[in-house]
């Protein structure tokens, strides 16, 4: 199983209850035989442009693992969603990730080294 990011713009009327939208993104992950390692909600921000007539997008962010059959799955089923206004999947970049991890720790022993 291969690890990729899903970012979800829910529609900003459904922050109320947001836990419905959320629960069909779940177990759509869940239903194609993927997993979810984490996610964060990144609440009610306004969007660069109007997309379906709307200005604002609740982001929800997903660390998934997914087979390699399952992301088009997803994708067809996330573009008929009404609750979804744009998502974006991606593969994760491990020495994206590795090299931030680096640089999150140098940071980390310099601010450390200066204190001292």
């Amino acid at each position: 199983m291969k690890e990729y990011e899903l970012t979800v713009l829910i529609h900003p009327d459904l922050e109320v209850d947001i836990e419905t939208p959320l629960k069909k993104v779940r177990d759509l992950v869940t239903t194609n035989g993927g997993n979810i390692i984490s996610e964060d909600n990144w609440g009610k921000k306004r969007l660069a442009y109007t997309i379906k007539k709307e200005d604002f997008a609740v982001y929800v962010y997903f660390d998934i693992s997914l087979p390699s059959d399952a992301p088009l799955k997803i994708s067809n089923t996330l573009n008929i969603t009404d609750e979804v206004l744009r998502y974006l999947l991606v593969t994760v970049d491990e020495k994206g990730r590795q090299a931030l991890a680096e640089a999150k720790l140098s940071e980390s022993t310099r601010d450390v080294n200066e204190r001292e």
